[in-house]
């Protein structure tokens, strides 16, 4: 006869669960983080629980370019020092991250929240380019700097947004070689972003 699992042996399987829906963690990798949290005092798992809470009430996306923020605006919207004639427009807000990083941009960024992928079902319209489009027609922006991924999706993304934004009498721009065909932004190093960023090219 089968024993049901404790009420501890039912919270461990839990949090197993929990942990494997996150990407790139397999059952393996969600045991090892588990048996670690396990291993640390309550203070330290009480920490790692109110920074996940905070992180869910605090950050939210940014009015005007769909980064993260904690104030009203993210921090790149909201500096008076940033070149306003440039907009880099990127996937995923983890790929401002990748950017800033290299320290080679210094414009704005609006970030699309995806990209166009008919295999997903994602058109242009579950995106934020009409949000792009609006901010291109009210600012004095004059360069669009694509920096979409390099792979079947980025290219397509970036072809779409050079077709519909060239009419509007602005410079597009597209990263250049130093990203390799099918890598992320995310995973470049600082160098090769950095080159990509400086050696940009007319589309």
């Amino acid at each position: 006869m089968e024993h049901s699992l404790s009420n501890d042996g039912r919270a461990l399987q839990r949090l197993l669960d929990e942990l494997g829906r996150l990407p790139g963690i397999g059952p393996k990798s969600a045991q090892r983080i588990a048996y670690y949290i396990l291993g640390q005092d309550a203070e330290e798992a009480r920490r790692l629980a109110q920074a996940l809470l905070d992180v869910k009430s605090q950050v939210h996306f940014c009015p005007d370019c769909f980064s993260y923020a904690t104030r009203e605006r993210c921090d790149v919207c909201e500096d008076n020092s940033r070149d306003r004639s440039m907009i880099c427009v990127v996937s995923e807000p983890r790929d401002v991250t990748a950017i800033e990083r290299t320290g080679s941009y210094h414009g704005l960024y609006h970030v699309l929240g995806g990209v166009i992928s008919p295999m997903e079902r994602i058109g242009p319209e579950q995106l934020h380019i009409r949000e792009l489009l609006g901010r291109l027609a009210e600012s004095e922006v004059s360069e669009v700097i694509l920096a979409t991924n390099a792979d079947v999706e980025g290219e397509a993304t970036a072809t779409y947004l050079s077709r519909t934004i060239k009419p509007l009498g602005l410079t597009v721009t597209r990263l250049a070689s130093g990203l390799p065909v099918g890598g992320e932004l995310e995973y470049a190093d600082e160098v090769t972003l950095g080159r990509a960023i400086e050696a940009r090219r007319a589309v």
